[in-house]
Parts: C-alpha cells; structure tokens; sequence
C-alpha cells in the first residue's frame, strides 16, 4: 500500500525509533487525544531554523504521502551513506562530516523570478512552512534501497514564495563547496561544488520535498544537514545535500554526474527497472538490512502521482 490517511503527530510522540517500527501499536497507545490537535497552524512551532545535530522538531505532522513499509533502522540511516564530499565510501560521511560547518546557514536564491534575488536565512527560509513526515522509499542507482522517515516540507510551497516568470524551466540545485571543511572535495572524484537540477514541473510535484528532518529530529551532517533535497522516484544521487543555491533557470542544468560520465548519468534518472545502468540491473534491489532482493517498482513505486510528468517520453532515451 501506497497511501495512508494524514493524521497529525506531535514530534515528542515519534521521535523514540521503537515506535516508528511498530506504528499500528503506536497509533492505539496515542489514541486519546494526541492526534488531530496540530493541524495546519502549527507550522514550524517552538521550531526555530537553527539546525544542530539531532534537536528534536516539534509539531510534526504526518502525510498522505507515506508508505506504511517497515523502516530502516536509524543506524542504516546515518552510516550507510554517499556523500562523495566527505569521501568514496559508505562510512565516510558519518566519519568525517562533522567536520563541516551547519549554523549559521544561509540559502541564495536567484534566476528568473519576480522576487528579488537574496540570501535567505535558514530560519527564514522554514518560517511560513509547516513541517510533515514524509516516510519514503530511497533507492540508489547502485540497487540498494531504504525507506526513510524525513521532515521537511513541498519544495514547490518554496517555489511559489519566490515567482518563477515564464522564462523559468528548470531549478538548478548547488551543495556547499567548502573543501577545508569537506574532504572530498579536495579531490577529483566529480567537479565541485555538486550540482542537481529539475524540470520545473517536477520540482512543483507535491511528492518533492526539502528535507530538515529525519526520525522525527534534525538531520546529521552526514545526511545532508541542514538543508537537502528529497525527490523519492528518481535515483538517490538527484537528492542534492546541504543546498546553499537555488537557481530558477531557462536551460536544462548539467547535474554533476552526467558532466562526469554523460554515458551513464542523464538528466531525468528516474528509476527504471527496464533501463538497466552500465554497472547494475535496476530489475531488483537489496533492501538494506535484509539478504533479500525485491523486485524494483516504476518510479521506484510513485508512478501514480508522477507518470504523467513523461507522458509520451521515451524513458530510454531521457534517462
């Protein structure tokens, strides 16, 4: 099942990782009262921007959008990264990313729109937007896979702050480049800093979020802290971290990886287990945590909400 019924949850209810993995027995222990208090004015409560590791955010609420599978673990999470800024491997990230900078944080916004361009404070950039739990189905392009409770909220509600004109096509993404603070770019593994991007109209599908969160507390550094993208039917790599630059932009944007190596990357990458990349079947998928290979949905199992953003495309040759 895809879908499950919006229901508001305080984040002091779901923030214990025991809970998450057995929500039907949670819902029953909070029955009486805790949830539907929220609702939408609750927006970002007590919930100031200020992003340190692991401070709980409060007055969550959850999402129709939420698959009810079973979650990874916390420590899948937060150790079985990439994050090629701070390394090659897996466990670079939660080794090394500590070393990076957090607050204070800022975002530039530019490009075509009718807003102004600016640097926008972290905490002013979450102000107006209330805050979901988002439980999503991440798959890498190497055919592993997790599911994830984010926070965060609809990248689209972002947009529309800031007045794309008509000129404006795509949104162009940039990650923090900081080399002292973040090893890997010290090196040559993909020119720096990392950059994403999306057709305009993907990145106003509700299921696309900026992500502040996950497990119902702020993000490690490791995962992307404070600010990063999360698009849960393309592949993982199109989930840019620690953004600081946000470009409203008339041409399709070359995303790191495609410069890198065009014959494997594309723009789109959206999971297709018909299009297998030069180096993994995308058919099946390793759920991380489990022996067991699963077989690898359309859109990594979204093609209801976002088919119809490819409609009469050929996905072999956009991929």
């Amino acid at each position: 099942m895809l879908i499950k019924q919006a229901q508001d949850i305080r984040s002091s209810e779901i923030t214990d990782e025991r809970l998450y993995h057995n929500r039907r027995q949670f819902i029953q222990t909070v029955s009486g009262g805790a949830f539907g208090a929220v609702a939408g004015s609750a927006a970002l409560g007590n919930y100031s921007g200020r992003v340190h590791a692991q401070e709980p955010i409060p007055d969550l609420r959850s999402s129709q959008f939420s698959t009810d599978e079973e979650l990874n673990s916390f420590e899948d999470i937060t150790t079985y990264n990439n994050f090629y800024e701070f390394g090659l491997q897996k466990e670079d990230p939660s080794r090394y990313a500590h070393e990076m900078t957090i607050d204070p944080w800022s975002v530039r916004v530019e490009g075509e729109m009718n807003k102004p361009a600016a640097d926008i404070a972290l905490e002013d950039i979450l102000r107006p937007h209330t805050l979901e739990e988002r439980i999503y189905r991440l798959r890498c392009v190497e055919a592993w896979s997790m599911v994830v409770p984010w926070v965060g909220f609809p990248l689209g509600d972002l947009i529309k702050r800031f007045e794309p004109t008509s000129n404006a096509k795509f949104v162009r993404f940039e990650t923090l480049h900081r080399p002292e603070e973040m090893r890997g770019q010290r090196g040559r593994s993909l020119e720096w800093p990392y950059v994403e991007g999306l057709r305009l109209d993907e990145a106003m599908n509700p299921l696309a979020i900026l992500a502040v969160g996950v497990y119902g507390k702020t993000l490690l550094n490791q995962q992307g802290a404070p600010l990063r993208l999360v698009v849960p039917w393309k592949y993982g790599f199109k989930s840019i971290k620690s953004i600081v630059r946000i470009q409203f932009v008339r041409e399709e944007p070359r995303n790191s990886w495609n410069v890198a190596i065009p014959n494997e990357y594309g723009f789109y990458s959206n999971v297709n287990p018909e299009v297998d990349h030069p180096r993994w079947s995308q058919a099946s998928e390793r759920r991380i945590g489990s022996f067991f290979r699963i077989r690898t949905q359309m859109f990594n199992g979204y093609a209801d909400q976002v088919a119809n953003l490819y409609e009469g495309m050929d996905l072999r040759r956009n991929y």
